[in-house]
């Protein structure tokens, strides 16, 4: 059963200054629920950055830094590493980043982190652009959205962050929605538990960016998981799992409609966003029925 929690509750303050409508400040207080109080927070510059607060001031009651936006991975590293070197196997080190952080600027750190099997959980929300600073595109800007930098649309697609976390064979990793929270805190609980680096990859949709009214965030975001536009999975010891299949795979008409950022889409651009879906969710399902470990 999910619990529900006050403002003045938890381990994040009351007051976040988080715009009207953005699912990381749910996202944040979900995760530091499952994980209490025994955890360091790394967090870089952009949204999620006022949970760092402006000055002496937090709004989060658990231990933290705020770096710079390259090096969260890096960060993180060094200070589960000095909690080893103390002793303490028990504190769980939380990177906190969003995509322009993590499949951008942050993919160096990232990789090499994961590559070294760091005893960190690395936790990307995504909201698809560079938000803080004005929706600039990032790698993880989806084909046919029009950002600041991208005004006529995107001409590539997105990084799969997934894919890449995967090719590195970390010892677990997943994919999860502000949509799905039952299911966010328990991939949160699993990673909690495991050693090793741990990355979760949670979809964030943004009114301010995406283009779409306040109270819709959470129909978005169910609306992106039911056309496969997001798939949620778990990567484990090498074995793939998805979940429940999309109920409109390849479908992405309601969902993009949705959103203003993909209203100068064409109908080539749209058939070729459903053929990119319906591809990468027929990647994903052999991956799941393969027997080799990816």
């Amino acid at each position: 059963m999910l619990k529900m929690m006050t403002e003045s509750n938890g381990l994040v303050s009351h007051g976040v200054s988080s715009c009207q409508g953005c699912g990381i400040e749910i996202i944040m207080r979900n995760v530091l629920d499952v994980l209490g109080e025994d955890c360091v927070l790394v967090i870089p510059p952009g949204c999620a950055a006022l949970f760092s607060g402006c000055g002496p001031e937090a709004a989060v009651k658990v231990a933290g830094i705020q770096g710079n936006l390259e090096n969260s991975a890096a960060i993180a590293s060094g200070i589960s590493l000095g909690l080893k070197h103390q002793g303490n196997n028990h504190t769980t080190v939380v990177a906190f980043a969003g995509d322009g952080a993590t499949v951008d600027i942050g993919i160096q750190a990232l990789s090499g982190a994961m590559e070294r099997n760091e005893n960190i959980l690395y936790i990307c929300y995504d909201n698809e652009a560079y938000m803080n600073t004005g929706v600039q595109g990032s790698a993880s800007t989806p084909y046919a959205a029009t950002t600041t930098t991208t005004p006529a649309g995107k001409q590539v697609g997105g990084k799969d962050l997934m894919a890449i976390v995967m090719a590195h064979r970390v010892p677990y990793a997943a994919s999860a929605s502000v949509a799905n929270l039952p299911d966010l805190r328990r991939k949160v609980e699993k990673a909690r538990d495991i050693r090793g680096c741990r990355v979760l990859h949670v979809h964030c949709p943004c009114p301010t960016g995406w283009g779409y009214p306040i109270a819709k965030t959470i129909e978005v975001a169910r609306e992106g998981v039911k056309c496969g536009a997001w798939v949620l999975m778990e990567y484990e010891y090498g074995k793939v799992t998805l979940g429940r299949k999309p109920a409109n795979t390849g479908d992405a008409a309601t969902y993009l409609k949705m959103q203003k950022r993909f209203c100068a889409a064409t109908d080539e651009e749209i058939d070729e966003i459903n053929r990119q879906i319906v591809q990468r969710y027929q990647y994903l399902k052999n991956m799941e029925s393969s027997e080799i470990p990816v």
